[in-house]
């Protein structure tokens, strides 16, 4: 197919692909707004006007009682509202801060009174601190005639001018209160109310009190009841359709605004009634990815090969006049972490063509056919962007072998693979989209997927050597300030086996690390500090270690060592150290000096004897065995494995191969399969194993009790610096002293007794459950 304008994708500033931000979203800013709109309105509506003070129903009938309540002024009307559907009233008036004064109630005087009454109210009425008396015999004619002769008028009042003077609080104190009764139920109340000075009040001077109060009608008793209705206009509340809208709209606004988010989350995030089914390809542009190949390095033939595929999108008639066609699929294997993808990032950004990118598992789902339906969806959309790349990473997610049970057998995941194996080469082949995955396990992909006509062409990316791991170290440090003169191929050359992941972590642990020392610029001593740190972990300097355990592994440690150092085909050493480090209490390291892709035998069985020497020098100073050879027993037994069982190192077993290698697991295929060779072989397998280890022992008991002057120097040395290199080694076994000695901080000195006098493990210890090993051979694997 031509790359001709209308087939590729829209462009220009009024587009947008799929895969860019959306837009503003103008429906959830409407619906945002009409919903604080309306709840607005509903707030202002039920919100208390700050003018209006509200009263509960005990400060409103001290009021009332008290006369201070205005009813027939025009400018300040009291209202009350009831509803149909409700029990309450809403009371609207205004009220005087002091009561009005009769023309009779002179300030500082008093004035007899005489009023009819309930008995029943007076309690509730006066309360505790009025006295009074009640006598059952009709009010005497003596009173009046009292009254007369003092020449002073009685004031007869009503239930209400009684209420008014209990409420103020003005009786005369030294006229008690007498109450005549003949019934029982009702009486005379004589009395006198004694005005206070200053309490005349002008009520055009004075701004009465708005106040609403809310009360219920059903506590409201006769006499309020008629007060209320004789004196308030009364407007009865039936606007159902206002009410229901404040009530209930609001709440209907928030539920659907809550739908239309969860919409709108459910939608992003491809599970939509209607976007079930659809792929979860990301389409990518160069705008979006800056990565290229000048970024990816130590992997140069798999560039070279990934080249080919980019060249021919760009230029197809340079390969079609030849009759060569465009491959259908590329499969990138190699180890975790050596840039797989990394390099289909690249591809993307060298390729002027779309890219869509997606993950294995994203085509699985929990109902089976979602998975197909997506494949499907995925070559659709490809179909109409062709010629494309699709990137599927970790595809051993939907590629795992069929037909298999225990770990193999799964409906939705065969299902989704039946149809990627159509689309890829099927009836209906998409032309010009083209399948680049990635995996680590290619030993679980199923054979109809990595035939050609669907992956043709299988690109290994695997751990970088010696120049690769330069090239990815100076890519690397681009981002980093490094001190002039570094030269990285130390670095490349001491991090055998690392991969680019790790070699980047490197760098930034380097870098952390430079910054924390408070450094201008990362040197090399931080970059092998950061080298160690990653292979074999951080120091433990906050280990607390006895001096019995500091000892035990020093001698360790000086076993390794002097063996290394005296035994031919050894790999170099780097450094010994009885500093912690992860879950080593001491590590003998070696670096090799270039990549290693082979092991000779002498180099085997010289590695073995190394091993062996830990155990040896250690029994040396405690006489007696711990578990800290622990680490390598495990390395001898598996070295010697290999030699008997792969290698065919063995003279009795000779050149066959015994098991199926210790490579990754596919427990499905794998689970029923038995071992290939019979009880007797197994038998002889193991007695060269263990033939294998015992000479090692004999000759690394003869080399370290022959040296031992030697052993000890280095692990006093290493109980004085901690850390020793090669060169410190070499110093002390040739010339017994180091010219050179480390600068690094002393740690504290061991006490003398130790160092002259085995150490004999008390009788009374408890056997070792385990801990952390006290010392391992730590280097390139054989």
């Amino acid at each position: 197919m031509s790359d001709s304008p209308q087939n590729r994708p829209p462009q220009g500033p009024g587009t947008r692909g799929p895969n860019d931000p959306p837009g503003f979203n103008w429906r959830l800013a409407i619906l945002l707004g009409a919903a604080f709109l309306i709840l607005g309105l509903a707030f202002m509506n039920g919100a208390v006007n700050p003018s209006v003070k509200s009263f509960t129903y005990a400060e409103f009938k001290t009021a009332l009682d008290q006369g201070r309540v205005i009813f027939d002024d025009p400018k300040h009307v009291f209202k009350v509202s009831t509803k149909d559907s409700a029990y309450n009233a809403t009371i609207d008036g205004y009220v005087y801060d002091k009561p009005l004064r009769s023309k009779d109630e002179v300030p500082g005087t008093v004035r007899p009174f005489l009023a009819n009454v309930q008995l029943s109210k007076l309690p509730a009425l006066l309360g505790d601190k009025v006295p009074f008396q009640v006598l059952e015999k009709p009010l005497p004619d003596a009173v009046e005639k009292t009254q007369a002769e003092a020449d002073i008028k009685p004031v007869l009042l009503s239930e209400e001018g009684f209420r008014r003077i209990a409420a103020l609080k003005e009786f005369d104190e030294a006229t008690p209160l007498v109450v005549y009764s003949t019934n029982g139920e009702n009486g005379t109340v004589v009395g006198a109310q004694k005005v206070p000075v200053g309490s005349e009040f002008d009520p055009s001077k004075a701004t009465p009190t708005h106040f609403e109060v809310v009360a219920p009608l059903l506590i409201l008793g006769d006499q309020m009841g008629d007060l209320l209705s004789k004196n308030g206009i009364f407007k009865a509340d039936n606007d159902f359709l206002k009410s229901a809208i404040f009530t209930f709209l609001p709440v209907l606004l928030i539920v659907l605004l809550l739908f239309f988010l969860f919409r709108q989350q459910m939608k992003a995030a491809g599970r939509g009634a209607m976007s079930f089914g659809k792929s979860k390809a990301k389409l990518l542009t160069r705008d979006h990815n800056k990565v290229t190949f000048k970024d990816v390095a130590g992997i140069q033939e798999a560039k070279e090969e990934l080249w080919e595929i980019v060249d021919f999108l760009r230029d197809p008639r340079k390969f079609q006049k030849l009759g060569g066609s465009i491959p259908k699929g590329v499969l990138m294997v190699g180890p975790p972490g050596t840039g797989k993808t990394l390099l289909a990032r690249a591809i993307a950004g060298e390729a002027d063509v779309p890219f869509f990118s997606i993950s294995g598992s994203d085509f699985v789902e929990m109902f089976v056919g979602v998975g197909a339906s997506r494949v499907r969806d995925m070559f659709e959309q490809g179909k109409k962007h062709a010629p494309c790349l699709i990137f599927i990473d970790e595809i051993d997610a939907v590629g795992r072998h069929r037909g298999h049970g225990m770990g193999g057998g799964h409906d939705e995941r065969e299902q989704t693979l039946n149809q990627l194996l159509v689309e890829m080469d099927g009836f209906d082949t998409q032309e010009g989209v083209i399948i680049i995955a990635a995996t680590n396990r290619p030993d679980v992909l199923d054979p109809a997927l990595l035939r050609p006509g669907r992956f043709d062409r299988q690109v290994t990316v695997s751990l970088p050597d010696v120049n690769g791991r330069e090239e990815i170290l100076r890519v690397h440090v681009k981002k980093i300030k490094l001190a002039p003169g570094t030269d990285l191929g130390i670095i490349a050359r001491g991090t055998p086996g690392f991969s680019g992941a790790e070699l980047a972590n490197l760098i930034n642990e380097a870098a952390l690390l430079a910054a924390r020392r408070g450094l201008s610029a990362v040197t090399i001593s931080e970059m092998e500090e950061a080298r160690d740190k990653v292979r074999w972990g951080r120091e433990r300097r906050s280990l607390a270690m006895s001096d019995k355990e500091r000892i035990g592994t020093a001698w360790h440690e000086a076993g390794h060592a002097y063996v290394t150092m005296v035994l031919p085909h050894t790999h170099p050493l780097h450094k010994v150290t009885i500093i912690p480090r992860g879950p080593y209490l001491g590590a003998t390291m070696y670096l090799p000096e270039g990549d290693k892709y082979s092991t000779q035998r002498k180099e085997a069985l010289a590695n073995l004897v190394v091993t062996m020497g830990g155990r040896i020098a250690e029994a040396f100073i405690t006489d007696d065995v711990s578990n800290g050879a622990s680490g390598d027993i495990r390395q001898a037994t598996s070295l010697a494995r290999h030699m008997v069982c792969e290698w065919g190192m063995s003279e009795k077993l000779g050149m066959i191969e015994y098991g199926d290698g210790d490579g990754p697991v596919f427990l499905a295929r794998d689970v029923s399969r038995g071992r290939n060779y019979s009880e007797d072989t197994a038998r002889v397998i193991d007695a060269e194993i263990k033939r294998f280890i015992d000479e090692a022992y004999d000759h690394a008991t003869d080399i370290l009790t022959k040296g031992k002057d030697k052993v000890e120097l280095i692990a006093n040395a290493l109980l004085e610096f901690e850390t020793l290199d090669a060169a410190h080694l070499k110093d002390l076994i040739d010339h017994g002293e180091m010219r050179n000695p480390p600068s690094a901080p002393k740690p504290p000195p061991v006490p003398e007794e130790f160092r002259k006098k085995p150490v004999q493990k008390p009788a009374e210890d408890k056997p070792d459950d385990g801990g952390p090993l006290p010392g391992e051979v730590v280097g390139a694997p054989a």
